[in-house]
């Protein structure tokens, strides 16, 4: 069952409550911005969060839902924030602010491709797999600046900064020394190249950890606003 309306704006503030004590803890004096992950939240939910006023970013993981919620007369910011598939980039190029998922030289071609079309430029994240998670995408962080300099044979495609999904574990200096990691990755990268403005890392169970030592000033939140996600079965016929 969705939560109300009030207790999402309840979970917002709290995490931004949390968001600024991370940032005194780190001794930062800049800004974090709140992409809320909307994964398996219906549209209609969806549209009440944005229309109060409770987020202005929301960020989706796949692309069939993002077709079936998007509304164009949203005042909202949308990010498509996971795996992307080639043959799905046409359908959500002309509709999303940053791509945070780029991992790859056939999605940067195809990215490229479609953005050519619309006569945009498509604002993108390297994304890296800090873990090394087969499981998951992403280039590994030493082919990370390789990788990003690679796609600036590609016009329609600019590189704004780097993503990452840490491993879910529960090992807190493992997160912490990671974190740090890609937090010197995002350092090295900003002093190599132009434009370089966005660290998007931190999710539910690390937020806190990704700001105070990770260096993030974007953080992805699903669960912590919108309660358990709820995934609709499918029958099975035959």
């Amino acid at each position: 069952m969705s939560l109300s309306l009030e207790e999402i704006s309840q979970n917002v503030q709290k995490s931004r409550d949390n968001v600024a004590r991370a940032l005194a803890e780190a001794g930062r004096t800049d800004g974090v911005t709140m992409v809320a992950a909307v994964k398996t939240q219906p549209k209609e939910l969806i549209e009440q969060v944005v229309r109060a006023g409770l987020i202005d970013n929301i960020g989706d993981n796949r692309v069939q839902e993002f077709i079936a919620n998007y509304d164009p007369s949203l005042k909202v910011a949308r990010h498509f924030i996971g795996r992307l598939q080639t043959n799905k980039v046409k359908y959500i190029i002309d509709k999303v602010c940053l791509i945070h998922s780029l991992d790859r030289d056939d999605l940067a071609y195809e990215i490229d491709k479609q953005a050519r079309k619309h006569s945009l430029t498509a604002n993108c994240l390297v994304e890296v797999n800090m873990g090394s998670e087969i499981s998951k995408g992403g280039v590994p962080p030493e082919e990370a600046l390789l990788f990003a300099e690679s796609v600036k044979k590609y016009p329609n495609v600019c590189v704004k900064g780097l993503m990452s999904v840490l491993p879910n574990t529960e090992d807190t200096n493992a997160l912490i020394r990671m974190y740090r990691d890609l937090n010197l990755l995002y350092s090295d990268m900003k002093r190599r190249f132009d434009g370089i403005e966005v660290l998007s890392c931190g999710m539910t169970n690390d937020y806190e950890l990704a700001v105070t030592y990770g260096g993030s000033n974007m953080i992805r939140l699903g669960r912590v606003l919108f309660g358990e996600r709820v995934y609709k079965t499918e029958q099975i016929n035959g």
